[in-house]
């Protein structure tokens, strides 16, 4: 079965599920966990100002640089606090697990740590978008599908109570 799993982790709200099922899986065939965090400027609402072509003055570019390095260390700090976290839980329940953080585009991080590592499958979590709104968001989880050199299994997050994911509120009626 399943010998080395490689798990997605961010600072989503999802990412707890994710692991937990990344986790129950590795324990009941003795599997390897591989937590990846990707260090992307999509997750920290970054942008580059220069690259917008907004003439701003050599010393506010400056300024703003030294303050977006200081934001940048604080978020890579905390995503490896996380990281530490999660392998902390994996130890405690005697599943073998080691983490990584990268920096790049998410989904093709996730693609090629997964073939570099060898896993035999992917965990990560998806937000529940569907349709032109998946297609526009460039949906990391959709990339890996698509992408991914082993099996992937998606973990959806919850969806809000009364809501639907992709479907008319007849459908969903209509199958109750």
């Amino acid at each position: 079965m399943h010998q080395k799993i490689l798990v997605a982790i961010n600072h989503s709200t999802g990412s707890e599920q994710v692991f937990e099922v990344a986790l129950e899986l590795a324990k009941a065939t003795s599997a390897k966990l591989m937590l990846l965090h990707v260090l992307s400027s999509d997750e920290t609402g970054g942008f580059d100002l220069l690259s917008m072509g907004i003439p701003y003055a050599s010393l506010a570019v400056s300024e703003l640089a030294k303050t977006h390095r200081k934001q940048w260390e604080a978020y890579e700090k905390k995503s490896l606090e996380l990281l530490r976290s999660y392998a902390e839980k994996a130890a405690a329940a005697d599943v073998p697990t080691e983490f990584t953080q990268n920096f790049g585009d998410s989904g093709r991080v996730i693609c090629k740590i997964a073939e570099t590592w060898e896993a035999d499958l992917i965990v990560i979590g998806r937000r529940g978008l569907t349709g032109l709104e998946e297609w526009l968001s460039d949906s990391v989880s959709n990339y890996v599908v698509h992408h991914a050199p082993c099996s992937v299994l998606i973990v959806q997050g919850k969806v809000p109570q009364g809501t639907t994911t992709g479907r008319t509120k007849e459908a969903a009626a209509q199958q109750q």
